[in-house]
């Protein structure tokens, strides 16, 4: 069979390359037609489209007026269509043979005429679409209850119901060399950078992936090297995306995932909820401090544990210090392989937990808790304090859920680190990972913006604090002091 680059103008060629390209596929449907002495066909796919849809806005219409049709010439008759018999808000001519494949799979249906040298495409999808619901690892107490779905089209129009504002744009763009995923991406023209949305755009056509499964592919090549802390933030929540693209972010939601791709996102939002701007200032600030004393403790408490006991067992209190000795004199393992231990099997219930089905979850988790909490001290194999230690650990992580990947990685590195090193070797990791945030920078923002380089009018209002919506929503407290709006990344 001859391969297609454009539509030919013999109908039969035509039927031919798509029922090879669709060969032992039993969702691709063709019907066959005669519009006034000129063949025609009809292509979609099963199970993308909408039969009802096709029937009465397609077929019928057609059928109906096939006595009305002009001639024989194909490309009179095609127009003929288009303009006096067929009435759907998609449709468009297409010629190239990639783009009509392209069309097909996303739920188009296709008419071909004898004669005609191109095709039209009409918007007939019916496939079945997941409703919104709250995310499950976004949970808020004060807002919506909504979130994305997988269908791109879906999310961009949650995101228009809020914003309803002109300079709200939407731009197509694809991912994936045979897939070829759509996106869309979303921004505020004149509020967005233009040096960034160009770099934004140039990533994603550098894409040189086959298919695009979900948003997390894109990350790589959206970011110039992989770092402890990523540049690029994930969202499944509407609210939260338009709060990002009015500070001049620009938002990439992909077809078939709820998560929306942010850029560029910095390193304090990762502490930053929307509930902390619908309470009270003061409380929000009360939460917002809390979260950064348990990003500590979830990074660092293991390893000054470790080091302590191991190195520094002066720095304790002197009855904490016997406790201490009195429990891992009852133990067979050292400090640092205890804690090591605790924590791989706190991962491994993770996982499990994770992973198990619903029905399971909760099993996993109280079989998890009984032998490795109550037994394991019992039978002497792990002292209390450090169950205690990777305990409290592994709760602080939940309290900013987005740092759990590099706080897993931290955790393990500060536990060798100060078996070894002791205190000291905590301080220089401590040191290290500052420097490694100063040192990050993404589409001209760093990544410790606006702490470092230091804005003090945004650091005290919507950082170190959060002030109320009277002097957030000032006019220079806005775009101006905002990180990642246009300003910045020129």
């Amino acid at each position: 069979m001859q391969e297609l680059e454009q539509v030919s103008s013999s109908l039969e060629e035509n039927k031919a390359f798509f029922q090879e390209k669709f060969k032992n596929a039993m969702d691709f449907m063709l019907r066959e037609l005669e519009l006034s002495g000129t063949k025609a066909a009809l292509i979609a796919l099963d199970g993308l489209v909408s039969k009802q849809v096709i029937t009465l806005s397609i077929l019928n219409p057609l059928l109906s007026h096939a006595a009305e049709m002009p001639g024989n010439d194909g490309p009179e008759k095609m127009k003929f269509i288009e303009e006096h018999v067929l009435g759907s808000m998609e449709q468009k001519h297409e010629a190239d043979i990639d783009n009509l494949l392209v069309a097909l799979m996303s739920g188009f249906a296709l008419l071909f005429l004898d004669g005609c040298p191109d095709a039209l495409i009409f918007g007939v999808q019916g496939f079945a679409t997941r409703g919104p619901e709250e995310p499950q690892n976004e949970v808020m107490q004060r807002g919506a209850k909504d979130g994305f779905t997988e269908s791109y089209q879906n999310n961009m129009a949650m995101i228009r119901r809020r914003m309803k504002s002109t300079s709200l744009k939407f731009e197509k763009a694809e991912a994936g060399s045979q897939s070829r995923t759509p996106l869309a991406l979303c921004y505020l023209e004149g509020v967005a950078s233009e040096a960034i949305l160009r770099r934004v755009r140039k990533a994603i056509q550098n894409c040189d992936l086959k298919t695009t499964l979900g948003a997390g592919y894109l990350s790589a090549y959206l970011e110039k090297k992989t770092g402890i802390f990523s540049s690029v933030g994930l969202t499944e929540r509407p609210d939260v995306v338009c709060g990002k693209i009015e500070e001049g972010r620009i938002a990439i939601l992909v077809e078939g995932t709820p998560s929306v791709l942010l850029v560029p996102f910095l390193f304090v939002e990762n502490f930053q909820t929307l509930d902390d701007y619908l309470t009270r200032p003061f409380y929000g600030t009360f939460i917002r401090w809390l979260k950064y004393l348990a990003f500590f403790l979830s990074a660092f408490l293991p390893g000054l544990y470790v080091a302590i006991t191991t190195h520094h067992p002066e720095l304790l209190p002197e009855t904490l210090l016997l406790k201490i000795a009195e429990t891992q004199a009852q133990t067979p393992f050292p400090v640092m392989l205890e804690s090591l231990l605790l924590y791989f099997m706190y991962e491994v219930m993770r996982e499990a937990g994770l992973r198990a089905p619903r029905g399971l979850s909760t099993t996993v988790s109280i079989v998890g808790g009984l032998v490795i909490g109550d037994t394991a001290v019992s039978a002497g194999l792990v002292s209390a304090p450090s169950l205690l230690v990777i305990a409290l650990t592994a709760i602080a992580g939940y309290a900013i859920p987005r740092l759990y990947e590099p706080l897993a990685l931290l955790r393990l590195a500060f536990i060798v680190v100060g078996n070894f090193l002791g205190v000291w070797g905590v301080m220089i990791g401590l040191v290290f990972v500052v420097m490694n945030l100063c040192g990050e920078s993404e589409f001209g923002v760093p990544l410790l913006s606006p702490i470092a380089p230091f804005r003090g009018g945004l650091v005290l209002r919507d950082v170190l604090a959060r002030e109320n919506w009277k002097k957030l929503s000032r006019k220079d407290a806005k775009v101006q002091d905002m990180p990642g709006s246009r300003e910045i990344g020129e």
